[in-house]
């Protein structure tokens, strides 16, 4: 199987693969997203580690069960051959009401294929009140083309 843009990466097939990502992750469809990964993809997220797409949709499933109306922007921080790295920002709320910011960053490494055979997430939270929301389209779904991705956001 075979998941294109295929590393070594450019500046525009890194950013693609950046987007591409973040509108899988904005399906909030665990299957989707694990078919990105090897089967035997290695994982860091906060202080879980865990591999295989079977751990993954596990992983994504018990997420979105507890993030709920969850919408992300990933940006391409920096990218070398067969590696990415991109600094994100989600929002989400808990089922008591409370809305949250999320602020991380990823570093992928991929297989010849174009699947991510390791991905590390350091990631911190905020709560923020509804009114601060940033992240306010129709989900779930991809995040409009008018929605300015976070370059021009200092945090």
């Amino acid at each position: 199987m075979s998941r294109p843009p295929l590393p070594p990466f450019t500046r525009e097939t890194a950013a693609q693969k950046a987007r591409m990502a973040e509108d899988a992750w904005n399906s909030r469809d665990p299957e989707r997203v694990a078919l990105a990964y090897t089967e035997t993809s290695c994982w860091r997220n906060r202080a879980e580690f865990f591999e295989g797409r079977a751990a993954i949709v596990q992983f994504l499933t018990r997420k979105w069960t507890r993030e709920l109306d969850y919408r992300l922007i990933k940006d391409l921080w920096a990218f070398d051959g067969n590696r990415i790295a991109v600094r994100f920002q989600y929002e989400w709320h808990d089922a008591g009401g409370q809305w949250h910011r999320s602020y991380g960053n990823e570093q992928w490494e991929f297989d010849g294929h174009g699947l991510m055979r390791r991905r590390e997430a350091s990631i911190n939270d905020i709560e923020i009140a509804e009114k601060d929301r940033r992240f306010r389209w129709s989900a779930p779904g991809p995040r409009p083309t008018d929605v300015p991705g976070l370059s021009d956001s200092p945090f």
